[in-house]
């Protein structure tokens, strides 16, 4: 069992554990920096940029999922990728409440997986991951495909040779 406090500041407070023998139960906290959790033992503090960031690795490894994030977005990840960094929440927004998170997330789409099965398959695990990992209800997971990528894009052919020399 779970008892949810609201946490009014910006930042999450140090919530103090409450008295029980059960060291299963636990106090969720949560606030626009993390969301914390308080048990018999201690608090820990989970970051909103954490829970986009596994929602993130869920939806890359969905069936169909090419890459995440607009354009944009995509172009800043090719530059982070070359400099061997890479951003696990690109593409995910996620707004966390009390005892609730709802994620918003945009992807690139393989050709030819069905667009409504890569979207329901994004959805699925982005919930299972939440859920378990970080413990909160996910509310609702809004999907939405920037693009479809093609098997060809990446055998894009370079020219033979200078035609001149």
């Amino acid at each position: 069992m779970t008892n949810v406090t609201p946490n009014a500041s910006a930042t999450p407070s140090t919530v103090a554990a409450p008295k029980t023998d059960a060291a299963s139960k636990s106090v969720v906290t949560s606030g626009h920096a993390g969301t914390e959790l308080a048990s018999t033992h201690g608090t820990t503090t989970v970051v909103d940029s954490v829970v986009a960031r596994v929602a993130g690795i869920a939806a890359r490894e969905a069936r169909g999922v090419y890459d995440l994030g607009g354009g944009a977005a995509r172009a800043i990840g090719a530059i982070r990728n070359a400099l061997n960094a890479s951003d696990q929440s690109q593409g995910v927004s996620v707004e966390v409440g009390e005892k609730q998170v709802a994620v918003d997330i945009t992807i690139v789409a393989e050709y030819p997986v069905s667009l409504q099965d890569v979207a329901d398959g994004v959805r699925a695990d982005v919930i299972r991951a939440v859920e378990s990992i970080v413990g909160l209800e996910v509310t609702e997971v809004n999907v939405t495909i920037n693009d479809v990528h093609l098997p060809s894009d990446d055998n894009q052919e370079e020219p033979a040779g200078a035609r001149v020399e």
